[in-house]
């Protein structure tokens, strides 16, 4: 099997980035993490990819050619599938028009409901019964595009938004993997 090269882009612990990290370990895993992007100098995310010698690149979103930077890099380290895990940016459509190639992003909560961000708080408030994470195929629309899987858990009445956040976590890390395992399936 021919390893697809890939990106994680990353803003903050890179808990999914570690996740990624180890499941590519594995030989029958069909991507090779070959590049992180990161829009914080300081996220602790970094560490993971330090330890484990993949390249990096922390750009700064207020610099006006940043995602050309970027674009430049994933050419140079000829990546095929970018993983937006916990990139608290809104990717332009110019970058995704430019690209050309797969995009992914997991997202805490069952898409179409809670897009965006304070996904925790908003669940909680709505009093919803149940949540979860949705992992989908990135398009011009924020949190829009197609749904390749999702993980469901029901909702404890004495959740906070920590809580609700870790239990939310547990079924990323499952479902990031799971969904990369499903779109190489076929190609």
């Amino acid at each position: 099997m021919v390893r697809k090269r890939t990106c994680v882009f990353i803003s903050g612990y890179g808990s999914n980035l570690k996740n990624l990290i180890k499941n590519s370990r594995y030989q029958n895993f069909p991507i090779k993490i070959s590049l992180v992007v990161c829009d914080n100098k300081n996220a602790k995310g970094l560490i993971h990819a330090k330890k484990n010698s993949i390249p990096y690149l922390i750009v700064d979103t207020r610099k006006r050619n940043f995602e050309h930077k970027i674009l430049k890099k994933l050419k140079k380290y000829k990546i095929s599938l970018i993983c937006l895990a916990g990139y608290m940016k809104i990717i332009s459509k110019k970058f995704i028009k430019n690209y050309g190639k797969k995009i992914i992003n997991i997202h805490p909560s069952l898409l179409p409901k809670f897009k965006g961000l304070n996904t925790f708080k908003r669940v909680l408030k709505n009093e919803e019964k149940k949540t979860g994470c949705t992992v989908h195929f990135v398009n011009e629309k924020l949190d829009g595009g197609l749904k390749i899987l999702q993980k469901s858990f029901f909702i404890d009445k004495n959740y906070n938004e920590e809580k609700l956040k870790e239990e939310t976590q547990k079924l990323e890390y499952r479902a990031f993997s799971e969904a990369i395992i499903k779109i190489f399936r076929y190609s």
